[in-house]
């Protein structure tokens, strides 16, 4: 009994102490959506559903919730954003060449078509998204990717 008291106190110095460590937070001045948006042409109902769903991962600016600031969901919170970025990051949308903006947006409709995206842990907290509005991200990608299709 004394050994599982001891680990239990280790483990509250633990987790007090890495409170000080903060990971790097996504946080640019601004949220840089503009090029994408102006490329892409959303609907206002579609970017409200990119605002609601897929930019606090998938651009330069986050809208970090209050829990953010808690270890060990701090770090949680950063791989999910970093890795978000890594495979598809609107706010870098000027950089990428029209065949990679073709293969993101067609990554965007299989993603969303098979309930990839959003995560399921992102819904679980931020409200999931409706059919109607899959279906519409879908309609607009696909007519998107007209303006790319190399095919």
């Amino acid at each position: 009994m004394k050994i599982i008291k001891k680990i239990l106190v280790a483990l509250l110095i633990a987790l007090v102490l890495i409170q000080f460590y903060r990971p790097e937070k996504n946080n640019a001045e601004y949220r840089d959506v503009a090029a994408f948006e102006a490329e892409t042409k959303p609907s206002k109902e579609i970017v409200s559903v990119l605002e609601n769903n897929c930019y606090d991962c998938h651009s330069n600016k986050t809208e970090y919730p209050w829990y953010a600031e808690v270890a060990p969901v701090s770090f949680w919170l950063h791989d999910h954003i970093e890795e978000g970025n890594e495979h598809f990051n609107v706010s870098k949308w000027e950089t990428y060449t029209d065949k990679k903006k073709d293969h993101k947006l067609d990554e965007l409709i299989e993603e969303v078509e098979e309930g990839e995206m959003p995560l399921d842990s992102y819904t679980w907290l931020h409200g999931s998204i409706t059919e109607a509005e899959k279906e519409a991200l879908i309609s607009w990608a696909k007519k998107a990717r007209e303006h790319y299709n190399f095919k």
